[in-house]
């Protein structure tokens, strides 16, 4: 990190498969790391899914979770109902709540993801 600067290619990058039982890849930028958020949480990244990919269903426990669209449109399941994001939509999945989010439409969706804890 350059001061206050830190710049992409200097993120630790992954591609998860089936990530959390979802369908397909996901590419994740980590921005942050733990420690550089004062162990306040464990992820500060922008995640990337092509077309039919998805993160699965799963619950926070001890954590909360956002997700803040930048790209492409995304179907998000909060355990009872569903809804469509477009790009500027942000979601909160707060302890003890559970979510899944699928890459849907014709470009990849891409989102920052930030992880919490109570």
């Amino acid at each position: 990190m350059d001061d206050m600067v830190k710049r992409i290619e200097n993120c630790e990058s992954e591609v998860m498969v089936n990530m959390r039982g979802g369908d397909g890849s996901v590419t994740i930028e980590r921005l942050l790391t733990p420690a550089e958020m004062y162990d306040k949480g464990r992820l500060y990244a922008v995640l990337s899914l092509e077309p039919g990919s998805s993160i699965g269903y799963h619950v926070h426990e001890g954590e909360m979770e956002s997700f803040h669209i930048v790209g492409g449109e995304a179907e998000f399941y909060d355990g009872s109902e569903k809804y469509i994001l477009h790009p500027s939509d942000t979601t909160l999945t707060l302890d003890g709540e559970g979510h899944s989010i699928r890459s849907i439409g014709d470009e990849p969706l891409v989102f920052i993801a930030q992880i919490l804890y109570k």
